[in-house]
């Protein structure tokens, strides 16, 4: 419990109804009996002008700069909460801190799992991540947090909220680049998280940190699985002869769990009992998830980048039958994105039989091109048939800005609803 009344790592001025809480948010519409609401300043708009709301909801108390009803009031919120995590985040045995251009939330399920760990479930913000240092931090669990970037500076405002024990860059490849200019500015930011601790990174990373030690499968990795296998049924291998199985994975996967049982390795857990952990693994919707049935559906729509696009397409590749990409804009590419989208589009025609893009650079990711989603997905439902095997994959900005739905319709996450309603 979160006791208003108890010791805090910061002063403030405690109004006599403020009662403990099991969590803080920084969304007033999650504000209950249970859950108290720390008022931060948005890019918009204070969450002030939301503390009415919380209180109303029941919230224990309000972290805020007000002098109202069961506040705790602070000069700063968002410097309290902040202060407040990284007390709490002090009481954990022990903290992972999950970063890279692609995987990251897979790998965080995967180490969370195998690690019996505590983690986020979605949101990776800077105040998401508080919220839930404070409220794991005293659990006695191991905490995986994942730490993304998309700005240079950030990774190194995040190590100091976080404190990990132990850094992990999934890859490197081309992501934000508005913001971190080149592949070089990428390896740079991210691996700020390796800097003065125990680091480990994926193969397709260790060139960038040839220093630190690896895991993933092949000749030379520090932590390394045997006898990979790969099919539309999922992936199969050992690590330190325990073997693993995941149903539905492919490659990305299958290296995110090998992340996870050399996690579990060196904090002396179980081998056997992870892996079991790994085998019941489910990710968010969005990040490679399959839906088999008279056709397959890989709904991997949630985010895009050339890497993850890549690594998705050779998944496809492994599936027999039809295999038809569905492809959409990749965000946050600077001024090589035409290049990069061309080379994706490259790709996907030798690992799929029908190719399909939408939206800005439609032509260059498929044969099939369309200006929006819904054009897209009249031609596709008439298209497909059963044994076909569908991925769908594109950034999801394209479905939160006003400005991507009036160009490109509506996201990828749609066509994918659409395709598992048609198939009954």
């Amino acid at each position: 419990m979160l006791d208003p009344h108890g010791p805090l790592p910061f002063s403030a001025a405690v109004h006599p109804a403020a009662r403990p809480a099991t969590r803080l948010t920084w969304d007033s519409r999650e504000a209950s009996p249970e859950v108290a609401f720390v008022a931060l300043p948005g890019e918009t708009t204070h969450g002030n002008r939301f503390v009415e709301a919380a209180l109303a909801a029941g919230a224990p108390f309000v972290l805020t700069d007000l002098d109202v009803e069961r506040a705790v009031r602070v000069p700063d919120a968002r410097e309290a909460l902040f202060t407040w995590a990284r007390a709490e985040r002090a009481h954990s045995p022990l903290a992972v801190g999950i970063t890279g251009s692609v995987g990251k939330t897979t790998a965080k399920s995967y180490a969370a799992a195998a690690l019996d760990a505590a983690y986020m479930p979605v949101y990776n913000t800077m105040p998401a991540i508080a919220c839930f240092l404070t409220q794991h931090g005293r659990g006695g669990r191991p905490l995986v947090v994942e730490m993304g970037i998309d700005r240079v500076g950030e990774m190194a405002e995040l190590v100091d909220l976080v404190r990990p024990d132990v850094g992990v860059v999934t890859a490197i490849g081309a992501a934000h680049l508005e913001q971190l200019g080149s592949l070089e500015g990428v390896a740079r930011e991210k691996g700020v998280i390796l800097q003065g601790r125990r680091g480990l990174v994926g193969t397709q990373a260790a060139p960038w940190f040839p220093r630190t030690p690896t895991y993933g499968f092949g000749e030379g990795v520090t932590h390394a699985a045997e006898g990979l296998e790969v099919t539309p049924q999922g992936a199969r291998f050992t690590f330190r002869d325990v073997p693993v199985t995941l149903p539905l994975a492919s490659c990305v996967q299958a290296e995110a769990a090998v992340l996870g049982l050399a996690l579990a390795a060196e904090a002396g857990v179980g081998l056997e009992e992870a892996a079991a952990r790994l085998a019941g693994v489910t990710v968010p919707g969005g990040r490679y998830r399959v839906h088999p049935g008279r056709y397959t559906v890989i709904d991997d729509a949630y985010n895009a980048s050339p890497l993850a696009v890549t690594a998705a397409l050779d998944a496809l590749a492994a599936f027999p039958g039809r295999r038809i990409s569905v492809l959409g804009r990749m965000l946050e590419l600077g001024e090589t994105e035409r290049e990069l989208h061309a080379e994706v589009g490259a790709h996907a025609r030798t690992r799929a039989d029908l190719t399909y893009g939408v939206g800005a650079f439609a032509a260059e990711l498929g044969d099939r091109p369309y200006s929006t989603v819904p054009e897209l997905l009249a031609d596709l439902l008439a298209e497909v048939k059963d044994g076909d095997v569908i991925l769908v994959k594109a950034s999801r900005g394209i479905s939160w800005t006003p400005e991507r739905r009036a160009q490109e319709g509506v996201g990828l996450d749609v066509v994918v609803g659409a395709l598992l309603e048609a198939r009954g």
